[in-house]
């Protein structure tokens, strides 16, 4: 198969490898990753993990769909031209990058522990199918929604993959605690239309069925998120609230004890131990909380966190970006901090001595 949509682009030899991971019930699930490799070859491999963020509930946004050109609809196609864009630099940058479908085929958006297990899961069969040796060294890279695969891999590799040599995991725009982030984006004009996607994402990894809980408008705009991406959501139901997204007797959401259950198994730092390798991150904070949608106080929190656990920490607040700018900041920071990563710089730390 060849990379690239983009006609105006020359396309980027690539193949995809199909790996066995477990979703969040335990139970042994299939999903796909797409590696590309540099065209010239590489003396010493290095595994760079582009984590997407593809927040879907439909498979047209699958990587492993529209790296090779699959058709996301009109209204995704920006971000997947962004995320092209990503994949190629890093290919060109000589890197072996390796794109898992770490949503499953279930598309479990939001699903924290099942995305990191199915992220290292995606980086261990690239390494097996092109049979490197454990020492190759491994980076990754996520925004957004790839920072949630990108931060549950990192703090669950040292478990479940600790014979992988991870350099270093670069993540921005952090949704540590989902149960910040959902008052935060309540009614909101931009954001609140992601609110039922998530619920959706998050219902299907746990088997959750919504019906009981939704009012009647709850479950059309639901089912009409249900097959999405989240350009398609973005606008679709402005200033939309839980509250008339919920049945009455369900509108605090966050005390409804199967929620507040799911919400806490999702908060991030709550992995026994802490991450083995060096970690950069990147917040916006726009309007004094946050970038629009991830709360800055806690991704700062989470970043002091694993700095009291010994891990170096390079943390960036960027005021006044909102959560698209931060993302813009962090792909070309991203990169410039894996390249040092890879080269065997000593990691930088912004942690209090």
């Amino acid at each position: 198969m060849t990379l690239g949509a983009d006609t105006n682009q020359t396309p980027l030899p690539a193949e995809q490898i199909l790996y066995r991971t477990t979703d969040t019930t335990g139970r042994a699930v299939a999903t796909v990753t797409t590696v590309i490799q540099p065209a010239t070859g590489t003396a010493q491999p290095r595994v760079a993990a582009y984590l997407s963020f593809y927040d879907a509930l439909s498979a047209k946004c699958d990587p492993s769909y529209t790296l090779r050109g699959g058709n996301p609809a009109a209204e995704n196609q920006q971000l997947t031209d962004l995320e092209q864009g990503t994949v190629r630099s890093l290919s060109e940058q000589g890197y072996i990058v390796t794109v898992p479908d770490f949503e499953g085929e279930g598309l479990h958006w939001v699903a924290g522990r099942e995305s990191g297990r199915s992220a290292l899961d995606g980086i261990t069969a690239t390494l097996k199918a092109l049979k490197l040796g454990r020492g190759a060294p491994v980076g990754m890279m996520g925004y957004s929604g790839g920072s949630i695969a990108a931060d549950w891999a990192s703090e669950l590799q040292p478990h479940h993959a600790p014979k992988m040599n991870l350099v270093g995991t670069a993540m921005g725009g952090v949704p540590v605690n989902m149960r910040n982030n959902l008052p935060y984006i309540d009614g909101t004009p931009e954001w609140s239309d992601v609110i039922p996607g998530a619920i959706v994402g998050i219902s299907r990894a746990h088997r959750l069925d919504l019906r009981p809980y939704l009012s009647k408008w709850g479950r059309m705009v639901v089912r009409t998120e249900s097959h999405q991406c989240i350009g398609e959501m973005s606008g679709e139901f402005p200033n939309l609230t839980i509250k008339h997204l919920m049945r009455k007797r369900y509108e605090d959401v966050l005390h409804v004890p199967v929620f507040r259950r799911i919400m806490n198994g999702l908060r991030m730092g709550t992995v026994k131990g802490h991450p083995s390798a060096p970690m950069f991150m990147v917040a916006g904070n726009s309007d004094g909380k946050g970038d629009g949608v991830m709360v800055a106080a806690d991704q700062a929190k989470l970043a002091a966190e694993y700095c009291g656990q010994g891990v170096p920490v390079q943390y960036q607040e960027l005021q006044g970006a909102d959560h698209s700018d931060a993302g813009l900041a962090f792909i070309d920071a991203a990169e410039t901090w894996l390249s040092s990563r890879f080269a065997g710089t000593p990691a930088p730390s912004t942690c209090a001595p």
